[in-house]
């Protein structure tokens, strides 16, 4: 823990964006950290620095990691072993770039976010303005203490479980700017009580700051999204659903139903069903990005991937879907000098034309959270409470989605339907290794679409792993464990 601190601070110098009233420009300056607090032109400007660093650490590494190790993606014959390791589950360390990667780039932006919350009262408001701004960038460190969090504990702690979770080994919980600190780990129970209690303060200090379609800033709906998220992993369901509906009946964010409106919010960023979408613009205002699902080559007009979906992956969306050919496209595929036709990838992020950079940098602004996954996480939490009400809720989004309603379905059906409904609306967004999780099943790798230009064999195609088994838990890294004594290692790393 005090390496990450340090690799990211060095020497307690402050690193953020310059001064700026507006999020969408953010130039890059530093400030030292004693003199950080000064002014509301420097609470802007840190303020400005946090949404830097959260475009960051949303898409490439942050996204697509578990989703190649889980049961959706068999790797090229091109692949290179770029993300070998996980997708195998064969030589997968806590030394693993993956992992170091990950959890550094987390806990680095918490020291901003800490020091913020720690030190903002310093800086007083000259009017009801500025004292109001200034607490609007409180509530927005709030949130996004609880959203950075949440994904640690996500990874390297164990699923919430209501019977062991005050036992359970969850993630060191840093709260102060303080980079000599080494803390221990908290308990799961404990680590999500802090992430409820950021979110309890987020939603008072936003109260102010109601949520609109497309909002490139943190607003109130976008704290009460990350609720229902936690709320779901918590299997907190009465807590959720009240939340889920106040913001499906706002009616501010409606589904769309169009292939065409679909497309626009994929392809071409379009605010529809955003609740919050972080500003990005070429050439240097851009996050990270989804490079491995597509591998576009200009020169030969022809793709390159390290993934390839399965089967499966293909088959869960019909021909009347709206998803399909956003989230999909059959392309020309090119792998170890072989010409391959009649191969779908997943082109959900084929990269934003009014963000490229050349032919394309495959660059989209990220986004944090959107109307249909509050739909998802309705559905789960109703269907562990009243399942008339959660295949409504599911029928909902399929309707939008240009699927037929489902009849007459309980029980087991009805919750594999919601299961898969789940999978394919979040398709390639990360969640799908923290969904077998939370739902205690293992992974089960299927048959390719075509075996010719993947990686085949017990490690690949066919790779099974039980649930439970230890790496659905990230190890924590090496270099953490030997600069902090108080750090135990999750079993079996």
């Amino acid at each position: 823990m005090k390496k990450i601190f340090q690799f990211f601070l060095a020497a307690v110098v402050f690193g953020l964006a310059a001064v700026s009233c507006d999020v969408e420009r953010l130039p890059y300056n530093v400030i030292e950290q004693r003199d950080a607090f000064q002014s509301v032109k420097d609470a802007t400007t840190m303020n400005n620095g946090l949404y830097v660093q959260l475009r960051n650490r949303v898409h490439g590494i942050y996204m697509f990691s578990t989703d190649i190790q889980a049961d959706l993606l068999n790797a090229s014959l091109d692949f290179g072993n770029r993300n070998g390791f996980p997708h195998r589950w064969e030589g997968f360390m806590a030394t693993d770039y993956t992992i170091r990667d990950v959890w550094a780039g987390y806990y680095s932006a918490l020291v901003n976010v800490n020091n913020i919350i720690e030190n903002q009262h310093l800086i007083k408001g000259q009017n009801a303005q500025e004292e109001a701004l200034l607490q609007r960038y409180l509530g927005e460190a709030h949130l996004l203490r609880a959203y950075y969090y949440h994904r640690l504990a996500s990874r390297w702690g164990k699923p919430y479980n209501p019977g062991s979770a005050e036992t359970d080994l969850g993630v060191p919980l840093m709260l102060e700017f303080n980079i000599t600190l080494q803390p221990p780990r908290s308990t799961v129970a404990v680590t999500y009580r802090q992430i409820l209690d950021d979110i309890a303060q987020a939603k008072t200090l936003l109260a102010n700051t109601p949520g609109q379609q497309g909002a490139s800033r943190i607003t109130l709906d976008a704290v009460l999204a990350l609720e229902t998220r936690v709320h779901l992993y918590m299997q907190n369901w009465s807590a959720l659903i009240p939340v889920a509906q106040q913001l499906i009946n706002s009616g501010k964010y409606p589904l769309v139903t169009t292939e065409a409106a679909m497309r626009g919010m994929w392809h071409n960023d379009s605010g529809a069903e955003m609740i919050f979408q972080m500003y990005a613009s070429r050439p240097s205002e851009l996050g990270s990005s989804m490079v491995p699902l597509l591998g576009f080559r200009p020169a030969a007009n022809d793709y390159n991937p390290d993934f390839i979906p399965q089967q499966w992956v293909v088959d869960l969306f019909a021909e009347n879907d709206i998803r399909r050919n956003v989230y999909l496209a059959e392309l020309p595929v090119h792998i170890q000098g072989v010409n391959y036709s009649g191969i779908y990838l997943i082109n959900k992020f084929p990269g934003n034309p009014a963000l490229w950079v050349g032919n394309t940098n495959y660059q989209h602004k990220p986004k944090i959270f959107r109307i249909a996954e509050v739909y998802l996480n309705l559905a789960e939490a109703q269907y562990h409470s009243s399942p008339g009400a959660a295949l409504a809720t599911l029928n909902t989004l399929r309707v939008a989605r240009g699927l037929a309603p489902l009849t007459g379905l309980s029980g087991d059906a009805l919750l594999n339907a919601i299961k898969e409904e789940r999978t394919r609306e979040l398709l390639a967004e990360g969640w799908r290794l923290d969904d077998l999780m939370r739902w205690g099943q293992g992974v089960q790798r299927r048959p390719p679409q075509n075996p010719n230009p993947v990686n085949t064999g017990v490690l690949y195609t066919e790779l099974s792993k039980p649930a439970g088994h230890y790496q659905f838990i990230w190890g924590i890294p090496d270099r953490d464990l030997t600069t902090n004594p108080n750090l135990v290692q999750n079993p079996g790393w």
